[in-house]
């Protein structure tokens, strides 16, 4: 490839927290020309958060008083939309919804157009990273070579994306010339309205996780016992609070520490009753292989529904690129990892299998799972997507 690429999707390129839309930019730009949109203000979220800096930068790019477009690196660049949008998903009528919907699309290409012309890109190809709303008529607007809609995660099972998203994601998924996903699951439901869908798997960001040292964090520097340990997002709709809650009861000698930003649900559950259950909250994504070295086990304790079902933990490959036993909650898509974790079906299997991991940890298995891991590279994700979009555009 030696494209001009757009991509646009949920995570602005400053968000906090781990990206596969960021990563895969920056492997396409290792040969590419990569314009990375951020997601435009909305009005709902100037209101209630215009004082946060993150927000001050895009209203000062809409007022022109700062530049929306900055050069990351080498062929990479990222863009703030100079323009506004409109909160419409309370909308219960998906027909009205369409309208205003086009309305904000067409204010936010008419911007990206201005970051079009000013890198004198030529013959895009559009990346939509699950973002079904803002994006959903771009390929119109900005009419790209090729579009490419990227499935990670079954959104429509959220309730936030599941009003509309159900209808129109699977019209926008139809009209792009090529869609895929990060799991077998959500490529199988993307093949059900476009047959040219394909798995490219997860990539794994491993220079993170090599020569991580042996450092601990100070917060754990304390901690005596074996410590099992899971890193983050803490949120209900994936998480099984009572798995965790049987698991600290069960092993009152050993710490369970969870590294990441709660809901309210963590915030007043009885695991902050428990005393060898310990909080951490959220750090930089720079600091988690650190934590995740510290741990004695790494635990993905999922409940299963329709947005776990088909999801790709990313935090998996990151557990195993450290050597680290898993024990993980059994689902389709972490059947592709049966040979170097341990599936559980029930909160009793949870503390079957830790016992299971203890006894049978070694250096062997502990190289097994880096091995496993490093296979998981970004490097062959986007290679096996730019393959197919290579034929898309011979083919054109």
């Amino acid at each position: 490839m030696d494209n001009d690429i757009i991509i646009i999707g949920q995570q602005p390129w400053d968000t906090e927290i781990g990206s596969n839309c960021k990563n895969i930019a920056l492997e396409l730009s290792k040969t590419n020309r990569v314009l990375y949109i951020n997601s435009p203000l909305d009005r709902i979220t100037l209101i209630k958060n215009k004082k946060e800096p993150k927000i001050q930068r895009r209203i000062n790019v809409i007022k022109h008083k700062e530049d929306g477009l900055v050069n990351i690196k080498d062929n990479l660049w990222n863009y703030y939309p100079d323009c506004i949008v409109e909160s419409i998903n309370w909308i219960s009528s998906t027909s009205i919804f369409r309208l205003l919907n086009k309305r904000n699309n067409k204010k936010l290409s008419k911007s990206i157009q201005k970051a079009i012309e000013s890198l004198k890109f030529k013959n895009v190809v559009l990346f939509n990273d699950n973002e079904m709303f803002k994006a959903f008529y771009l390929q119109d607007y900005l009419k790209p070579f090729i579009s490419v809609y990227y499935s990670r995660d079954y959104m429509i099972g959220v309730d936030y994306w599941k009003k509309h998203g159900e209808t129109l994601e699977p019209e926008l998924i139809a009209k792009s010339d090529l869609c895929v996903a990060n799991s077998e699951y959500l490529a199988a439901y993307c093949r059900k309205y476009n047959p040219k869908s394909f798995n490219i798997g997860q990539g794994c960001d491993i220079e993170s996780f090599k020569n991580v040292g042996t450092a601990i964090p100070e917060v754990l520097k304390d901690i005596k016992t074996k410590i099992i340990g899971y890193v983050g997002a803490l949120s209900t709709s994936r998480l099984n609070i009572e798995i965790i809650q049987h698991i600290a009861n069960q092993y009152p000698y050993y710490n369970v520490v969870l590294v990441g930003p709660e809901d309210d649900s963590f915030i007043n559950s009885e695991l902050h009753n428990i005393k060898n259950v310990i909080f951490i909250g959220q750090r930089e994504v720079d600091e988690l292989p650190l934590f995740i070295n510290a741990f004695d086990i790494c635990i993905n304790p999922q409940t299963v529904n329709a947005i776990t079902r088909g999801n790709y933990p990313r935090k998996i490959d990151e557990y195993l690129a450290l050597g680290k036993p898993v024990i993980a909650t059994r689902t389709e898509t972490m059947e592709v990892f049966k040979d170097f974790v341990y599936l559980a079906d029930t909160k009793e299997d949870y503390v079957a299998l830790i016992e299971k991991a203890f006894i049978e940890h070694n250096k062997e298995l502990e190289s097994a799972r880096k091995e496993f891991a490093f296979s998981h590279t970004w490097e062959n994700s986007v290679k096996t997507m730019t393959i197919e979009i290579d034929k898309l555009i011979n083919n054109k």
